[in-house]
């Protein structure tokens, strides 16, 4: 006998833990259906118990979802804001903020001036993309894939497929969506509305690394839930091709980074200066990615997480207001806010 049991979701925080918690648990065989809810961190999981309890169900699939970092629970957890984080996260940001903006006045970052993005600056937002919990969905998957492979003594071939994969399609893809943007000819009004939806996609996505201010994680853009979901399934089939797939799936996974690099890339109206600004991106993310590939680097877990995370979410909200800053500047509406 079917029945439905509603869990809360400890460790959900963005539109992939969505994604990765129901292609986890929709795998159980006794499961016929799950639907998890960022809006309050829960899932709906419909299948045959056999009488067990509620808790015990949440226990035993928390040993499915531990490896991901998530777990379940059938009352809903208090979350608690840890604001003295900021008291290490304030400084530490506001350090990296002003090198940037030195960098910016040599001429080695251009981000918050007037014209494109350097590369300096597409490679650092890869880094910090690397680095934010949103990056979880794709580590989990690498991890997912590694282990399916590991059970048959199979582990550098498939971490070097899954990279080249994801460094070559970001390329190719990066240069597609460029040429689409050569096909439409881009205005002042329509290069403001790009700069300005940068903007406020990199805002969004400053404002949840903070985990503080919930209500934002609804408004972070995301792929086609079925694009995700196909992308994520892709790492249980063990097949000799399947990391390389993988990795070019990840173009595709609701990142809103790789999104916001996406829509600037259309702007570029260039297949070369496309796919170099993917690839650039993607490198930008490689060394974090690599580390996660042979469980070096896990920052979910990590004791002072909390700080790392909302001094990353201070440094991406200044760079966003900058970006929107300037977008408003060059479209005449407010006085450029820095003369670099």
């Amino acid at each position: 006998m079917e029945q439905t049991y509603t869990f809360y979701v400890i460790g959900m925080h963005c539109k992939s833990c969505v994604v990765l918690t129901e292609n986890e648990l929709s795998g159980v065989s006794y499961i016929t259906k799950a639907k998890s809810s960022l809006k309050d961190h829960s899932v709906d999981i419909t299948g045959n118990f056999g009488g067990r309890a509620p808790e015990a169900v949440a226990l035993e699939l928390s040993h499915k979802l531990k490896k991901h970092g998530y777990s379940l629970s059938i009352e809903k957890p208090v979350k608690k804001v840890e604001w003295s984080e900021f008291k290490i996260a304030i400084p530490t940001a506001s350090l990296f903020i002003i090198l940037f903006i030195l960098l910016q006045r040599a001429g080695l970052i251009n981000l918050v001036g007037g014209g494109d993005l350097s590369y300096g600056a597409i490679f650092t937002i890869g880094v910090i993309a690397s680095l934010s919990t949103c990056m979880a969905v794709v580590g989990g998957l690498l991890l997912s894939m590694s282990a399916t492979f590991a059970r048959e003594g199979d582990k550098i071939r498939p971490q070097i497929l899954f990279h080249t994969g994801r460094i070559v399609s970001f390329f190719l893809l990066g240069g597609v969506i460029g040429a689409l943007g050569s096909a439409f000819v881009l205005n002042s009004t329509m290069t403001f509305v790009l700069s300005f939806v940068i903007g406020v996609v990199m805002l969004v996505l400053g404002i949840n690394l903070l985990d503080t201010f919930h209500f934002a994680k609804r408004l972070q853009p995301g792929m086609p839930k079925f694009l995700s979901k196909y992308a994520i399934g892709m790492a249980n089939f063990n097949h000799t091709f399947t990391p390389l797939l993988v990795g070019i799936a990840t173009f595709f996974l609701p990142c809103g980074f790789t999104q916001s690099m996406q829509i600037y890339t259309l702007s570029t109206g260039s297949f070369m200066k496309g796919a170099l600004t993917m690839f650039v991106f993607a490198l930008g993310t490689l060394p974090v990615l690599a580390f996660l590939s042979f469980g070096s680097l896990n920052i979910a877990h990590k004791p002072w997480k909390g700080i790392f995370f909302k001094a990353a979410g201070l440094i991406v909200i200044a760079l966003a207001l900058l970006n929107l800053g300037n977008a408003l500047a060059t479209a005449g509406i407010i006085h450029p806010l820095f003369n670099f």
